[in-house]
């Protein structure tokens, strides 16, 4: 099979843009996914019962089912309520109608293993923390804030730091629903050029690009949090 990057010259606004496009979705949904994750792992651990089960149910649900079905029933339910126009990124039309039920459904999905992630790291903090910020006059919710949570961080955010990159590919799946982010613009080249492998290439070495720069950034913030840290 003949491989050649020609269309390049022609077609790079489509993955410049749909780069950006990615990125978009690709925060939006970290910056969701963690704070409906940070909530439902307090909500596992709260000492009420139907918040616990309410969280639970939350949980396993969602990490029970693939993604790709959860877009597609999540598409279909909420297509309803979001009656909105699209909106021109560079080259690339977006419709929103189709992009904010994706995040909505992504972001959920991802709250799911990251309230995991941050219940892992809470029961990981020694429960003498807790007597102690308890002794100090702080309320069960100043010392969650103030003592354990950032405690917990130094735990979290290695596998944090792996579900952002997941979350950064699996934003892909929203192709699915036409959304034109990388993987759509990359097929539309191979449409428009009948270049059938070569763009997917691209996208490839794209996605690498972002991935791989965001574990270096993650990293050098889990060597800065780590300083003069002593179990």
């Amino acid at each position: 099979m003949n491989i050649n990057f020609d269309f390049l010259t022609t077609y790079y606004p489509y993955f410049i843009y749909g780069t950006l496009v990615t990125l978009i979705i690709s925060v939006i949904t970290i910056i969701f996914g963690t704070i409906i994750g940070v909530i439902m792992a307090l909500l596992k651990l709260s000492k009420i019962p139907l918040l616990r089960w309410f969280a639970n149910i939350y949980i396993e649900v969602l990490r029970g089912t693939p993604m790709l079905l959860q877009i597609m029933i999540g598409f279909i339910i909420l297509q309803n309520y979001f009656r909105l126009p699209a909106i021109d990124i560079g080259i690339l039309s977006v419709d929103l109608s189709r992009l904010i039920p994706g995040i909505i459904v992504i972001s959920l999905n991802s709250g799911a293993y990251v309230a995991e992630i941050v219940r892992g790291g809470i029961n990981a903090v020694d429960y003498g923390q807790a007597e102690a910020a308890s002794s100090l006059g702080l309320r069960p919710f100043q010392g969650m804030r103030y003592v354990i949570l950032p405690q917990a961080l130094r735990n979290i955010l290695p596998p944090l730091g792996n579900e952002f990159i997941v979350l950064i590919k699996d934003s892909s799946l929203l192709s699915i629903i036409g959304i034109v982010e990388l993987m759509n613009s990359s097929q539309i080249v191979i449409t428009s050029t009948f270049t059938p492998l070569s763009p997917y290439f691209v996208a490839a070495a794209i996605y690498f690009i972002i991935t791989f720069a965001t574990s270096r950034a993650l990293g050098v913030w889990e060597k800065h949090l780590g300083r003069g840290y002593h179990r």
